[in-house]
């Protein structure tokens, strides 16, 4: 029986185990609030690509965002509040379902992998309480149950969507999306069409001039970047315009003194160094809550203008939503309660994370305890501002990479350009941008001890899917969920998984040791770990296990043999390496012929694979199945290393 009959076999058996477990059953009435006829009607404002930093409440003094302000001074504002993901597809999965995507799988941008049957978006429950529900009108769901969720959630999905259709005194629950602060406005799409869709909409005293923005200092102070910043500014304030007109309908409507309100981005900065990034910058959110007086007997944040530093992200909100409307929450929701009935306390750590964005591979996971972040990078050869088509598109992009190629960035602005760390740790209290890395400060050893300790033991116990290749979660997605084949220890080793990749960025002897008897490991994806943390050691360091390297050229799991062939071929010019890269390169498998593209992006002799790049993409775009993320890192290969111009071909 081959392998991926035995972990069939194994899934199916688990997958039934799971259906019948109490953590999947439909609902049960835990923060189920008595029945009462007079229900609050709920509005939730999103919007895009924002972090705090760039509002006004939150102490930007150049910021032009009164109708967020005015609601901050009425309401309650949180100082701690973050995204599940670090963009947007697996943040609205995590807001939609209420769970965790590396429980799901479902933390690759724009991937399309199933879910359990019975998990479904949660304005559902809403719906069937008697609630009308409507979403204007993103969705972005992330997995290949989004038809599914869309239809059993909303009343109406749509650019036309809102309260006004419902029943004469049906509650209900509405959601309004600006895309006017998305980074398509802030950074990728032409400045012609930002100047169209943002400048030419907003009047003369709501724009901000690029004399007027505050850089954050990752940023060189120059004209170029002030011109693009001032992207950032403007692109909120017609956010903010757009939220004020709608707020003054809800009360010329006669509706404000009965409808709770939440204002937040889907996850932080669209810009170069926050969003994509695992750090706590491309995580946090603005946001704020308000209730009439006629529901604050349901806040536990009874003063107006609240300031609040209590941790929440996005998993808290739909069972918070539920609760204030007194329906049940599912039972397979992994968040708590912030208001209302069943409140839970905040947690002493909140656990974030963040994976492959577009055709980029990451993965990080992020600790936010009080004021500290704490991140560990998995893949720390790859830099934050990683070559990805969909960034690099955007003039802000380019402008960096020239400063940085011309000598013109201090030691804080070239980080972002260099390999990482294998770990970050800022203290946000002093250092809200998070340039100073305590993690490389001696003194910090007890608290990097704690969060270590935290996250292996969260990781394991949650049994993180995400350790696993996306092209296996693709494979195992044809025949079982992600969540189901994670919960089988025999498929699924979770413990020794992670303590291979937690070897990955440090770089002393006993690691490198550690590392290479691992290539012996029955386990492939074990081996896998082993090689991808070999890929932040140097030539000299491996010169000594170089016969270790060539053996796994045929080992019998196709993402092994790419990164030990980028390995030979990086540091040895290797003649064997290349022809297993090639064929590689070949596969039907996306994902197998992205880990290629992948390496060989970063790779200090990429020059080398430019006739053979040219020749994949030339080949590979016009074919209707063509391998879609390969073909993005194809583009994007070319233009970095051969010039060519690139175009933002995302479908």
């Amino acid at each position: 029986m081959n392998r991926y009959a035995i972990a069939l076999l194994g899934c199916l058996i688990g997958a039934r185990a799971v259906a019948q477990s109490p953590e999947l059953r439909a609902t049960d009435r835990r923060n189920a609030a008595p029945d009462a006829p007079d229900r609050p009607n709920i509005l939730w404002l999103t919007f895009e690509d924002t972090s705090p930093e760039f509002i006004g409440c939150y102490g930007n003094k150049a910021a032009k965002t009164p109708v967020m302000d005015k609601l901050a001074a009425q309401g309650t504002r949180f100082t701690s509040a973050y995204s599940t993901g670090s963009v947007c597809s697996p943040s609205r999965n995590a807001l939609i379902l209420g769970c965790k995507t590396y429980t799901l799988g479902t933390g690759n941008h724009r991937s399309n992998y199933p879910i359990p049957d019975n998990m479904t978006g949660f304005p559902k429950y809403l719906r069937d309480a008697g609630y009308y529900t409507t979403n204007n009108s993103k969705t972005d769901y992330n997995t290949s149950a989004a038809k599914r969720i869309v239809e059993e959630s909303w009343n109406e999905s749509s650019n036309q969507a809102g309260w006004w259709k419902r029943k004469e005194g049906q509650p209900f629950f509405a959601v309004f999306n600006s895309m006017s602060s998305h980074q398509s406005r802030t950074m990728t799409e032409p400045f012609a069409q930002y100047k169209k869709q943002i400048i030419d909409q907003l009047a003369d005293g709501k724009k901000t001039s690029d004399a007027d923005v505050v850089l954050p200092p990752f940023y060189r102070d120059s004209p170029e970047m002030r011109k693009q910043a001032a992207r950032i500014y403007n692109s909120i304030t017609k956010t903010d315009t757009e939220f004020g007109e709608l707020l003054a309908r809800l009360e010329k409507e006669g509706l404000r003194e009965n409808t709770i309100i939440f204002l937040f981005s889907d996850h932080g900065e669209g810009m170069p160094d926050a969003k994509t990034n695992g750090k706590g910058i491309g995580h946090r959110v603005p946001f704020v809550v308000w209730f009439p007086e006629k529901y604050k007997h349901l806040s536990p944040w009874k003063q107006a203008g609240a300031v609040t530093d209590e941790q929440i992200d996005f998993v808290d909100l739909g069972p918070t939503v539920l609760a204030l409307a007194g329906v049940p929450v599912p039972a397979y929701m992994q968040g708590r309660t912030l208001a209302g009935p069943g409140r839970k306390s905040a947690p002493m750590y909140l656990f974030l994370s963040s994976d492959r964005s577009d055709e980029s591979y990451d993965l990080t996971r992020t600790i936010i305890k009080g004021n500290y972040a704490y991140t560990r990078i998995f893949m720390p050869r790859i830099p934050e501002l990683r070559y990805l088509q969909y960034m690099d598109v955007g003039a802000i992009t380019g402008q960096i990479r020239r400063d940085f190629k011309d000598g013109k960035l201090n030691k804080v602005q070239q980080q972002m350009l260099l390999p990482r760390p294998a770990e970050f740790l800022f203290d946000l209290s002093k250092d809200p941008w998070e340039v100073d890395n305590l993690a490389q400060k001696k003194g910090n050893e007890q608290l990097l001890n704690e969060f270590r300790t935290q996250l292996r033991q969260h990781i394991i116990t949650q049994r993180d899917v995400l350790f696993l290749p996306e092209y296996e979660i693709a494979n195992l997605s044809k025949t079982t969920t992600a969540y189901a084949y994670r919960q089988q220890e025999a498929m699924y080793p979770i413990q020794a998984i992670y303590d291979a990749a937690d070897l990955s960025g440090f770089r002393d002897a006993a690691t490198l040791k550690r590392q290479v008897t691992l290539l012996g490991n029955k386990n492939a994806i074990v081996r896998y770990w082993a090689l991808v943390g070999l890929k932040s050691q140097s030539k000299e360091a491996l010169q000594p296990h170089k016969a270790a390297l060539s053996a796994m050229l045929t080992d019998d799991y196709p993402l092994n043999q790419i990164v030990a062939a980028s390995l030979l071929d990086e540091h040895f010019g290797d003649q064997e390496a290349k022809p297993v890269l090639q064929k590689q390169l070949d596969s039907s498998e996306d994902h197998v012929a992205n880990v290629v593209m992948q390496n060989l992006l970063y790779q200090p002799n990429a020059r080398d694979w430019v006739t053979d790049i040219a020749a994949f993409y030339d080949q590979k775009k016009l074919m209707k199945n063509r391998p879609y993320h390969a073909v993005l890192s194809a583009s994007v290969f070319l233009y970095v290393h051969n010039g060519r111009e690139l175009r933002n071909e995302e479908e």
